[in-house]
């Protein structure tokens, strides 16, 4: 079986990792007609892994502009989500909350089978979100399509990371109900996977602060394995003086009223993740793109006194040891944070991958289904 794919908004490409195993796994030959990045830098690290074929740098609107749309057995895509994230401006001007409507655009010209459009949580109660509902009923753009919004949780997937997400799977009107993925690690406490399982094997102390020299034929730093980001940065004396005060699962309220700066002394709650350890025998918080700045959140190692590395991150994240990035240490740090955990993204692949195959329970349901908990809860953008 042959499942072509367009991938929108691909960033490194987590998303993609996640489709490429689950596909591996099921023996699903998988052909990309299409790839769509805008970002330089994140779609040279996509490059190095995935290959050109149908690669466009730039917007989607220029894409779809230049560019003859091919059509796809599936779409895979995640619009940019800092409009809609809660520990962002959540600004409902800003222009990257419209991009579902290019997303839409490319799913009537690619008539797909199934898509997969994944955001933060609080996508699923914005006007945008209804406006994409809207729009498949009957006279809209995507009147032959069916929605099925999931809250996930990476946790329960096997990622070692609490990182929470929209997903939203869309299939053709006349294809049976697909459904959420599969929780395969549905015990919190003996099932989920650990900070410290995901460091396994990665040595407490750092191979340096700088990356190798080294550009690509396109003159991109790198490549550079995952491995090799096992990368420290220069810390001031009091910047370590404040982590040694930090105890195992401790953070900023335990750090002495001399070393701490004037605005924590002004602010004594909340903000308890600021200046924190993460838990080894817990999984990680998400992981954003500014996680070797423990200012900026729980990003401090269990034990050590410095961050975690880019190395740490991606592990964090599902990515392979050999997944090779390009960039700067910032650039890097950037990809690593906006992507989706490989281990979530799998799941929701596999899930596409069985529907395709004909391998789930037949059903009836014609309808969105209800999203399986609560109220939105935010999260950072990513």
């Amino acid at each position: 079986m042959e499942l072509e794919v367009l991938d929108l908004f691909t960033g490194a490409g987590g998303l993609t990792q996640g489709w490429h195993e689950a596909a591996k796994a099921h023996s699903v030959e998988t052909r990309t007609v299409g790839a769509v990045e805008l970002d330089p830098t994140a779609a040279a690290t996509y490059r190095e892994n995935f290959g050109d074929a149908g690669q466009f740098v730039g917007s989607i609107e220029d894409w779809l502009n230049q560019i003859d749309t091919p059509s796809a057995d599936v779409i895979l895509g995640g619009p940019p989500c800092q409009g809609f994230s809660k520990l962002g401006k959540r600004d409902i001007n800003d222009i990257r909350n419209l991009l579902w409507k290019k997303y839409a655009e490319t799913i009537v010209r690619a008539e797909p089978q199934y898509f997969v459009l994944e955001n933060v949580i609080p996508f699923l109660s914005s006007s945008e979100y209804v406006a994409f509902r809207n729009s498949t009923l009957s006279g809209g753009l995507l009147q032959d399509y069916i929605l099925e919004p999931h809250r996930l949780i990476a946790t329960d997937y096997g990622a070692p990371q609490k990182r929470k997400r929209a997903v939203v799977i869309g299939r053709h009107k006349d294809l049976p109900q697909v459904g959420a993925p599969t929780v395969t690690h549905p015990d919190k406490k003996n099932d989920w996977v650990t900070v410290g399982k995901a460091f396994a094997g990665i040595e407490t102390l750092v191979d340096g602060i700088h990356l190798p020299k080294r550009t690509s034929p396109e003159g991109f730093e790198g490549p550079y394995e995952s491995r090799e980001l096992h990368l420290g940065r220069t810390y001031t004396d009091l910047s370590l003086k404040r982590f040694a005060n930090i105890p195992r699962n401790g953070n900023r309220f335990d750090i002495p009223d001399e070393l701490l700066s004037p605005c924590w002394k002004r602010t004594r709650t909340g903000y308890s993740d600021v200046m924190g350890r993460l838990d080894e025998d817990s999984p990680s918080v998400t992981i954003r793109t500014e996680f070797d700045k423990p200012e900026k959140g729980r990003y401090l190692h269990p034990t050590a006194h410095r961050a975690i590395t880019h190395f740490e991150a991606a592990r964090l994240q599902g990515f392979p040891d050999d997944f090779k990035w390009l960039g700067s240490k910032p650039k890097i740090a950037r990809q690593i944070g906006n992507a989706v955990p490989v281990q979530l993204a799998r799941a929701v692949s596999e899930r596409i991958i069985f529907a395709a195959k004909g391998l789930l329970p037949l059903s009836d349901d014609k309808h969105e289904p209800e999203l399986p908990f609560g109220p939105s809860t935010g999260e950072m953008a990513g």
